[in-house]
């Protein structure tokens, strides 16, 4: 089985009308492709995760997270210490963050591609 490749994104040239018959589309759910092992073994590589971006992320959620000048997929976790994003495979450290503004969608579905009956929800 081969290995998903990236595929390079290049922002569109778009004027101001463009933008504003566009604004309604930034709430609406979209999925991405769990890419690495960082959160096995719930989540392997290849599956589809739903994110919902304006979904309400709470200690225990699986996130979409802007941190360090990228997008990461963690768990969002309540440590004493303060918030961390936490990957499931113990070999990738957590990563402590100032607080919940970092998520920017949180996970609601997983699907494996091509097999219709292998998906779960979470809350």
């Amino acid at each position: 089985m081969s290995k998903p490749f990236p595929i390079p994104v290049r922002p569109v040239e778009s004027s101001p009308e463009d933008m504003e018959a566009s604004a309604c589309a930034g709430a609406e759910p979209y999925a991405l492709m769990v890419l690495g092992d960082s959160m096995l073994p719930e989540f392997t590589e290849g599956e589809i995760i739903v994110v919902e971006p304006e979904g309400l992320a709470k200690d225990g959620s699986y996130v979409v997270a802007w941190v360090n000048e990228e997008y990461i997929f963690r768990q969002i976790v309540l440590h004493p210490d303060g918030w961390m994003l936490k990957p499931l495979n113990p070999i990738y450290p957590n990563i402590p963050v100032e607080g919940l503004s970092v998520v920017k969608g949180v996970v609601i579905m997983k699907k494996m591609p091509g097999k219709r009956k292998e998906q779960k929800a979470y809350a």
